[in-house]
């Protein structure tokens, strides 16, 4: 009796609201400088003809009642590492069902159970079967043997410059260019 007594009385503190809060309008000074004018336009406006034809008129689309189906289908091909299948159910009241699944990267299995309908939407309910493994792809290099290619028929350079200065290399025919010591 004690809660019911409480919950009226909370009931008509809430109705009696609280009155809206009066503020002082704000008062702007007036800009310093003069308001913008601008100049008629010098062209006249172009007036279009009414258009020669009917607006189309367009019938009402016929609604159609939702068609029950049923479909399935599935891939495995191990050597290309594809493992998918999608099915799917709906009835004559546009309630769907179905279920998807995928083989991942990682080795697991994703599986998707999910219903849609006008009134929930589409509600999806996500697992994973297996464990989870390190992704290693599954690339081999072509056995192939490297190309044997002629040896060219000029001579190798006498001189290539190197990386860093070194006494086993001999200096460049251009003289090195002197730099100030102090600035």
């Amino acid at each position: 009796m004690k809660v019911f007594i409480l919950a009226a009385l909370v009931a008509v503190v809430a109705s009696q609201g609280y009155p809206k809060p009066q503020y002082p309008k704000p008062q702007y000074p007036a800009p310093a400088y003069p308001a913008p004018s601008y100049p008629t336009p010098a062209y006249k406006a172009t007036a279009y003809p009414a258009p020669a034809y009917p607006s189309p008129a367009y019938a009402k689309s016929t609604e159609y009642a939702p068609m029950p189906y049923n479909f399935n289908w599935a891939v495995k091909d191990d050597p290309s590492y594809n493992d998918y299948a999608h099915q799917e159910t709906a009835d004559d009241k546009g309630y769907v069902t179905g279920s998807y699944r995928t083989l991942l990267p990682d080795g697991r299995t994703q599986i998707v159970d999910y219903k849609a309908d006008d009134y929930t939407g589409y509600v999806a309910d996500v697992k994973y079967d297996g464990e989870a493994k390190e992704y290693k792809p599954a690339y081999k290099p072509a056995g192939y043997p490297s190309p044997a290619y002629p040896s060219p028929a000029y001579p190798s350079p006498a001189y290539s410059a190197p990386k860093y200065p070194s006494p086993s290399y001999p200096s460049p025919a251009y003289p090195s260019p002197k730099y100030p010591t102090k600035y």
